[in-house]
């Protein structure tokens, strides 16, 4: 049997084989934020499919943490029993699910949650949050992830990648406070390293807890690099978390670094008014080329965290595609868990053909047209031959 299939734990929730769907933005709640039926169909498919975990989404934890209109949240108990009904029906699928909680910070916008958005430092187009706000925000993990465990998910992730609000907290590049909050790296890693002890107070034994952490921000000006990666791996180690998903890149200022492969140029400019287009697909044509897909491209940075982390698990997200280097990856001790998405979202069933010997790699092409779906905020799904 490969090695692929052989169970692991996360803490002492066992995961049936090696197989994450990482989670992924899909623009398919409703607009007050709670789970519909196509949220539940998606995600059902993928543990048909056979993947031993699914990370559900990018759950709000906070009204002003919403990316878009249509993004799911968990800031409120009326929202816990679609929550409960899409928890089921994984587990109905023989597969566990896990929420991942997170913030949008400055990476929304004022038409989505009604005013400036927050971030730890001010700038022209959103504000500086203030003492109360932060401990508003520390509460509002905590709460959320009480409700994920009254809904019945396995377990928690913190979405402290991508240029959430998490990230900007722990990126020199976004924090440039003085106080309590930033100016040097353990001060940058108190938002964190807060949220994270006040899920532990009310996470049940056993119950794992899991950061999806950033190992290269990509920004303009130094953010987070894989050295200082490294560092808060070690602090979160320290605070006993169950787990590190090793990503990269930020979603305003570096996305094709999070979603390695071609770039949509006609796709991404539909989302723009029609005179600003001929800009945006110029712009768009210079990068092209530029971010070719590599297998496993976090998993460097992956080995890099490793030496600090001792027995806890770690998985990197990006690029697998070939199952010869999944088996590789996990045989050589680099990764303990293939995590992907763009490939299940082609193929709901990968893992079974996998597991059956139809497939030896997934078909996704790495065209990015479902990353284009989130831009244009319409349904997230394969594309490939054609965009609507």
């Amino acid at each position: 049997m490969s090695i692929l299939f052989s169970p692991f734990n996360l803490a002492k929730l066992e995961i049936k084989n090696r197989f994450i769907f990482s989670a992924c933005e899909d623009n398919l709640s409703t607009e007050q934020g709670f789970v519909t039926d196509e949220i539940i169909r998606k995600d059902s498919r993928i543990a048909a499919g056979e993947v031993g975990l699914i990370i559900s989404s990018h759950i709000a934890v906070h009204p002003l943490g919403c990316t878009k209109k249509r993004k799911l949240g968990i800031y409120n108990d009326d929202m816990i029993p679609r929550l409960k009904n899409l928890v089921d029906a994984v587990h109905d699928k023989r597969s566990k699910i896990i929420f991942q909680l997170g913030h949008a910070g400055i990476q929304t916008t004022e038409d989505a949650i009604g005013q400036l958005p927050l971030g730890p430092s001010p700038s022209p187009k959103n504000l500086e949050m203030n003492e109360d706000q932060i401990q508003e925000v520390i509460l509002a993990f905590a709460r959320g992830s009480a409700r994920a465990i009254e809904a019945g998910a396995d377990g928690i992730q913190l979405h402290a990648a991508h240029g959430y609000l998490i990230n900007e907290f722990l990126s020199p590049y976004f924090n440039r406070r003085s106080d309590l909050w930033g100016g040097s790296e353990e001060n940058r890693f108190q938002f964190l390293g807060n949220i994270v002890i006040e899920i532990k107070k009310i996470l049940p034994e056993g119950v794992p807890l899991l950061i999806k952490l950033n190992s290269n921000d990509y920004t303009p000006e130094e953010g987070i690099t894989p050295g200082l990666a490294v560092s808060y791996a070690e602090r979160l180690a320290g605070l006993k978390i169950d787990g590190i998903e090793v990503s990269c890149g930020t979603t305003s200022r570096s996305p094709w670094n999070i979603c390695r492969g071609d770039i949509p140029i006609k796709e991404i400019s539909k989302s723009f008014p029609e005179a600003q287009r001929p800009v945006v697909e110029a712009a768009l044509g210079k990068m092209a080329g530029k971010f070719e897909l590599q297998e496993g491209y976090n998993l460097e940075a992956t080995k890099m965290i490793r030496p600090v982390m001792g027995n806890i698990p770690l998985f990197a997200v990006g690029g697998f595609r070939h199952v010869s280097d999944m088996e590789e990856a996990v045989k050589n001790g680099y990764t303990d868990f293939i995590s992907m998405c763009r490939p299940f979202i082609r193929e709901p069933y990968l893992i079974k053909h996998i597991r059956e010997g139809k497939v030896k790699a997934a078909s996704c092409t790495s065209c990015n047209k479902c990353f284009a779906a989130v831009a244009n905020d319409i349904p997230v799904k394969c594309y490939n031959k054609e965009f609507v």
